[in-house]
């Protein structure tokens, strides 16, 4: 088949152009100039730029000198609740029994092995009603097993210049002539029989 039969077996088409007759070409003009970019608008970018980055690293400042200052405040936290602790742990030294003893006998007291006691409903005294020996039955300060390692160094209030690890050896002169009736006393625990 040859191009002039095909053509007139198709329907034709009727072409847009021709149908429109709004449509029609025209010579376009050349195309306008840029204009060059004015000078304050380079300066307005670039200055708010800087003032952007200004910015981020005053902030960034800023987080880093309060992160400084939270770790300085966590380890002054820290050290204060060791010295609580250790406070604390001299507290309960400083009110134990043991130290509390210790003191008692370096001002003179001793423990008496027949206490008396004053009724006060009648104002009887029951007891052996006799003044206690020189010398106490009971070793207050080394009676205890365990020893107690918060008070060994620590000055006794009223004899600063000893403390439980280490009492004075010398014996007041009042007390070389005391005879005691009490039995020995026990420092080092209970009494055992030695075998072999």
């Amino acid at each position: 088949m040859s191009l002039d039969a095909l053509a007139t077996a198709l329907p034709a088409r009727p072409s847009r152009i021709q149908d429109d007759p709004r449509r029609e070409l025209q010579v376009v003009s050349a195309p306008a100039r840029r204009r060059r970019p004015r000078l304050i608008y380079g300066i307005v970018a670039v200055a708010g730029a800087f003032l952007i980055g200004a910015g981020q690293m005053g902030l960034s400042l800023l987080t880093t000198q309060s992160s400084y200052e939270i770790s300085a405040l966590t380890q002054e936290h820290r050290e204060l609740t060791w010295d609580r602790q250790i406070l604390t742990d001299e507290l309960a030294g400083l009110s134990s029994p043991q130290y509390l003893a210790a003191n008692a006998a370096a001002l003179g007291m001793v423990i008496d092995e027949s206490p008396s006691y004053l009724r006060l409903s009648d104002g009887a005294l029951l007891g052996s009603g006799r003044a206690a020996e020189w010398i106490s039955s009971i070793d207050a300060v080394n009676r205890g097993a365990v020893a107690n390692m918060l008070i060994d160094e620590t000055p006794l209030i009223t004899a600063p210049e000893t403390s439980i690890k280490n009492k004075p050896t010398e014996t007041p002169a009042d007390l070389t002539g005391a005879v005691s009736n009490t039995p020995p006393p026990i420092t080092d625990g209970l009494p055992t029989p030695s075998t072999h």
